[in-house]
């Protein structure tokens, strides 16, 4: 969420070998931001970060304390944070999770709903717009997001005409 202090950037995968290594899976596989902090959180607890690797199979990362194979396997599904305030990111770069909250307005301005989730996924990235009892999904593409303002908590967009719409349950 717009923010929070720590930020999500994956989950632990498995454990890795007979010495304490887990396998970190990224949402952004092409992030090194685990070879660059020196503490992540996980499960909500800090721990500091003794050797990590990019690999084709996600980071091998080891672990203060996580010493045997079963201290790794019972972080299996974790989730991994860091705090927002080491991410590396350029002046117009935006976290998908501060997305949510935002409210969307159609070009004239006409309020559109309000982002409940973004969706990610290997094909294409979508946003969660609950509008009353409607909910939308837009893609998350230059064409139709057209505007972010999380200053203002603003998403503009521009969605095309024959967006489906669902009743929420």
């Amino acid at each position: 969420m717009r923010g929070d202090s720590r930020i999500e950037i994956g989950g632990i995968a498995r454990a890795h070998g007979i010495r304490g290594e887990v396998v970190v899976i990224t949402h952004d596989p092409d992030s090194d931001t685990l070879g660059a902090v020196e503490t992540i959180y996980v499960r909500g607890e800090p721990k500091k970060v003794l050797a990590a690797r990019d690999t084709v199979r996600g980071w091998l990362v080891k672990l203060d304390g996580v010493l045997t194979r079963n201290d790794a396997e019972a972080l299996k599904g974790a989730v991994v944070e860091v705090d927002r305030d080491l991410l590396e990111l350029d002046e117009d770069d935006v976290l998908l999770g501060d997305l949510v909250g935002c409210k969307c307005v159609l070009p004239d301005g006409t309020a559109w709903g309000e982002i409940v989730a973004v969706e990610a996924s290997e094909l294409q990235d979508r946003l969660v717009i609950h509008d009353g009892d409607l909910e939308k999904m837009l893609p998350l593409v230059d064409v139709f997001v057209t505007n972010i303002d999380l200053d203002a908590g603003i998403v503009s967009v521009d969605p095309p005409d024959n967006l489906p719409t669902w009743k929420k349950s």
